[in-house]
This record gives structure tokens, sequence and C-alpha cells, in this order.
């Protein structure tokens, strides 16, 4: 699991565009080394503003390479199951050469959390057939990572 707030990214702040590859900052390079490491993702994202939080699209805009070939997913979280976040991730990540999955859990704040008072903790209440959107999401991850492989080792399958 990666928890952005661990990263301590301030406004994006470094002095020539993640595609050149010159990370000039130590944050950067910390986030590039740890993102490095991994074949997929699956985002967990909340939908603000009809979009993806700020600091995570701050944090995808910090690195261009570390992402490239490999595949993703997303558990988002709104209103509406905050799908209009997961389709602005899915832009964003098709510009750092990330191929998104098609299965998506969308979990709705009305009936997919236990929130008595918005302003407190809740809990997560998923419905049962989240749980066999998950399984073909993460096994969809898995799939098209591993068929990217061949992408990031640097040959063609």
């Amino acid at each position: 699991m990666v928890d952005l707030a661990e990263y301590h990214l301030p406004l994006l702040d470094e002095p020539v565009p993640a595609a050149i590859g010159a990370y000039a900052m130590p944050h950067t390079r910390h986030w590039a080394e740890k993102i490095t490491t991994y074949d997929g993702f699956v985002f967990v994202t909340p939908e603000y503003n009809h979009s993806l939080p700020a600091a995570l699209k701050n944090a995808i805009d910090y690195l261009f390479s570390e992402w490239n070939d490999k595949a993703a997913g997303f558990v988002s979280y709104g209103l509406h199951g905050g799908v209009r976040a997961a389709e602005h991730l899915r832009l964003t990540l098709a510009e750092v050469k990330v191929a998104c999955v098609r299965s998506q859990v969308a979990l709705n704040l009305f009936t997919d959390f236990d929130l008595p008072d918005i302003q407190q903790p809740g809990r997560l209440t998923p419905a049962t057939h989240h749980e066999a959107i998950l399984e073909r999401m993460l096994d969809e991850v898995v799939d098209w990572s591993e068929a990217l492989g061949a992408l990031r080792a640097g040959r063609r399958p």
C-alpha cells in the first residue's frame, strides 16, 4: 500500500518536465523509487468536485517513465460512486502510458458506507455485489501487468 501522505509531495516543484527524467528534488527521487517497484496499481480515490483529488493528480504529474507500461484499476467513492474521479484519473494516466482496466468498483457514500455524521469517521459497509467486481478488476490488473512486462523490459512481446 502506498499512502501519498507519507511522501510529503509539495505542489509540483521540479524545474523541468517529468518526461525529461532529470529529477532535481529529493522528494521526487524518493517518490520515483517507490513507483518504480510496482508493475500495476489499484488506485483508491474519492471524487472531489467532480474529479480526482489535487494531491493524487500532483503525485502522478511528478513522474513519467516510472508509470509507463503498467496497469491500473480503480476503487472510487463519492455521492455517485466516484465515477467522475475515475474517468478523470483514466485520462491522466493515459498520458503517462498506464493501461487502465475496464472493471471498476464504485462505492456510493449513501449505500456502501455507514456515515451517521458526515463530519465523523464512518464505516465501510460495501454491498455484496462489489466483491465479484473487485475480484474481476484485480484479475484484470494482474493480467495486464503481466502482459505489459515485455514492454517494461524493453522488448516487444
